[in-house]
């Protein structure tokens, strides 16, 4: 396992790079620790005023998905670097079984601990289990299905 000794693997500013999502939609700050199977980051984007998921001044739980679908671009990034090849865009096609075990993400005081696991895939589908907690709680979870070779859904 790839693992950050006394803070993080990888910063913002590497995220930012290797993934789409940019400026305040970049929501995750830090990758702490990743594997083949399994990528954590960090987060404190949830309490900032300019997160654009924000809605009526308050960010919604089921925002969190955002969270835990950048992190497994992240995973793929990653991935891909460690294959010599460029990333694919992936496409989250679904979610499934997810709980949200709070109303809101915007009042929970601490970081957001976001984690993904790889639990199947191809070259093409992959089927992730994803958990975003604080302080050992978990604020939500389930499963995501991303889909890498969406040009051939046309």
């Amino acid at each position: 396992a790839n693992a950050g000794r006394g803070g993080a693997l990888l910063d913002r500013a590497w995220i930012a790079a290797h993934i789409p999502h940019q400026g305040s939609m970049c929501l995750l700050d830090a990758v702490l620790e990743w594997s083949p199977e399994h990528i954590r980051c960090a987060s404190a984007s949830h309490r900032r005023a300019d997160n654009p998921l924000r809605d009526n001044d308050r960010l919604g739980a089921a925002c969190g998905i955002e969270f835990a679908a950048q992190a497994m671009a992240v995973h793929g990034a990653l991935l891909a670097g460690n294959a010599g090849g460029e990333p694919r865009q992936g496409y989250l096609a679904s979610v499934r079984g997810v709980e949200l075990n709070v109303a809101r993400l915007d009042d929970i005081a601490g970081d957001l601990d976001v984690e993904a696991e790889r639990l199947s895939g191809d070259d093409n589908n992959i089927l992730y289990s994803f958990q975003v907690r604080a302080a050992d709680r978990v604020l939500l979870a389930g499963r995501a299905a991303v889909i890498l070779n969406a040009e051939a859904l046309k």
